[in-house]
């Protein structure tokens, strides 16, 4: 009964923080970009958060129960992909000066490329968070034994709420308030799960062989290496993570959210899979789809009432997290680039922000829909690496190929798309049902993000002997200059607004952070294991609200 009544008091508080955002979205620039003007070191957790789910516990934990390090060694290669993008492609973004990903793509391929893609990412999105939404009610299911069905219907309209109330700030909010739990979380759980299995050294004595190899079953370095270059496209060129860099004021600031993404990358994933690797000492009898529960059955294993709610809590908000970004991106792009673009290009900042938030509950619903259906196609291993190798490099290869090239032309692009995207599907679904013959785990990465890569650099090659640059290019030209012809100057009153918006977002970071603490105070007098531990990390989150305080009056 304590981790259900910890669960609901942060639901509320939560829901109550988008609806303190629910009146500072004026226009779609402040709904969905922070007004251009988010600070980069809050669009960088709000990043790392927004990657980062239940589906981390669900399935990255199953890897690791069964197969030891290896599931870490997949996490890095999201590291080398931030790297990347920080480098390269996140100050590219910000530099078309696009709201969303959508927008340039119609600048620079042409509005049929756009709204194909359109279509195609918005299944492909609500998909994957459907997933996700899958993962945490699972793991809610399971600790609090309550029914599956209803507890997904219930965490997925409580997502979409908190998304279609209060915009891109509010998602941002809960972005840093529950990286502090999660962390907070995973500090207060190490010890407990290394006393329970009698100390790290009988923990090392007792794990199975290669347990601590880089490489391990179906996940070889051919899967790794093409990991990574899928974690290149997607951490560069997804949606959701595109929006992040165009909400920050400057290039330079678009690729300090990707670098402080890496960063975070490093350490986190040796912290959050250390748990479930144990508990393949303590109980190794698990097989199958019930892997995927190792991460709850060690917490609630170990950890005391209470705080075995903060956990839940943790992998819920991360994961709505996850997911709120994700609607928040499709809601953008249906109404700044359908409904905007196509239907009602004369809708005034009212009309517009119905719109914002109509959608939301629209995909919203299909999201949940989703979720129930992923036990019966696999389990949430196999369903978001499939969808990651079948849709991957085919998506979001070709537009980040269009930030560089001046060659690529709407055409080809499609032509690329749909050749990739096709053959993938082929391998994936159609041979098995023929013939049996399917790719191992690495070829079927590999053929994901190596196909359509090829394709691009032979197009190129080819395009080079040919023309200087495309037509599409010349007219992106074009349209950048007149793009900046026309620019608008932001008004007095429009710049107060952005500002107070901001400076609200980041007092409601440091008030959420005191609650947090707070609350980790009152659990520390109740809870019977590591309390001094509880009370010393509640001390240091109440310290840390002083930052973002701080940082609101220097606004």
């Amino acid at each position: 009964m304590t981790d259900t009544i910890v669960v609901i008091v942060f639901s509320v508080f939560i829901l109550l923080v988008g609806i303190s955002f629910s009146k500072t979205g004026r226009n779609l620039k402040s709904f969905f970009a922070g007004g251009e003007s988010v600070p980069w070191f809050i669009g960088g957790l709000s990043l790392f958060m927004s990657f980062f789910s239940a589906g981390t516990f669900v399935a990255w934990g199953a890897i690791a129960y069964q197969h030891g390090w290896v599931a870490v060694t997949i996490q890095w290669t999201m590291c080398i992909g931030a790297l990347i993008t920080g480098l390269y492609l996140a100050p590219r973004w910000k530099a078309t000066g696009n709201l969303t990903a959508a927008e340039f793509i119609k600048a620079r391929l042409g509005s049929k490329v756009q709204k194909i893609y359109i279509y195609i990412f918005t299944i492909v999105s609500v998909f994957i968070k459907g997933s996700v939404l899958y993962s945490v009610s699972k793991l809610v299911s399971a600790s609090l034994d309550y029914p599956l069905v209803p507890v997904t219907i219930i965490l997925g309209i409580l997502m979409i709420s908190y998304t279609a109330v209060g915009g891109l700030w509010a998602v941002m909010v809960t972005d840093i308030l529950q990286f502090v739990v999660l962390t907070a979380a995973v500090l207060i759980i190490l010890p407990l799960v290394f006393n329970e299995v009698g100390g790290i050294d009988r923990f090392l004595a007792k794990a199975p062989e290669d347990f601590f190899s880089l490489t391990n079953g179906e996940y070889t370095w051919g899967f790794i290496f093409a990991f990574a270059i899928y974690h290149i496209f997607y951490i560069g060129g997804n949606w959701t993570f595109v929006q992040r860099y165009t909400s920050v004021d400057a290039p330079k600031s678009a690729s300090k959210v990707a670098y402080l993404f890496a960063a975070l990358y490093i350490l986190s994933p040796i912290l959050w899979m250390l748990p479930p690797m144990t508990y393949q000492v303590i109980n190794p009898g698990l097989n199958g789809i019930d892997a995927e529960n190792a991460y709850i059955m060690v917490c609630k294993q170990v950890l005391p009432a209470g705080l075995l709610g903060l956990m839940l809590t943790g992998m819920y908000f991360s994961t709505s997290a996850s997911a709120n970004t994700a609607l928040n991106v499709v809601s953008a792009v249906f109404t700044n680039d359908i409904y905007k673009g196509s239907i009602n290009p004369q809708a005034s900042d009212r009309k517009l922000m119905f719109v914002a938030r109509a959608s939301s509950w629209f995909f919203g619903l299909f999201m949940i829909v989703i979720a129930l259906g992923v036990p019966y196609i696999g389990g949430i291993v196999e369903f978001t690496l499939s969808v990651g190798a079948i849709t991957g490099g085919p998506l979001l290869l070709p537009p980040i190929w269009a930030l560089v090239s001046k060659r690529l032309s709407g055409k080809a692009t499609l032509c690329i798309t749909s050749v990739s995207l096709t053959i993938n599907l082929v391998f994936k679904m159609l041979l098995p049902l023929i013939n049996g013959y399917k790719l191992s785990r690495a070829n079927e990465m590999l053929l994901g993000v190596l196909l359509p890569l090829v394709m691009l650099v032979i197009y190129e090659l080819w395009a080079r002997k040919k023309i200087a640059t495309s037509a599409d290019y010349n007219e992106y030209l074009a349209y950048k200059a007149a793009k900046k012809a026309a620019a608008v100057q932001i008004d007095a009153e429009e710049r107060l607004a952005i500002k107070k918006q901001n400076v609200f977002g980041l007092k409601m970071i440091s008030f959420s952070l005191l609650f947090m603490s707070v609350l980790m105070l009152v659990l520390a007098f109740i809870t019977s294991k590591a309390t001094g531990l509880v009370v010393g990390i509640a001390i240091a989150i109440m310290l840390g609200a002083i930052i973002p305080w701080r940082a609101s009056k220097r606004s």
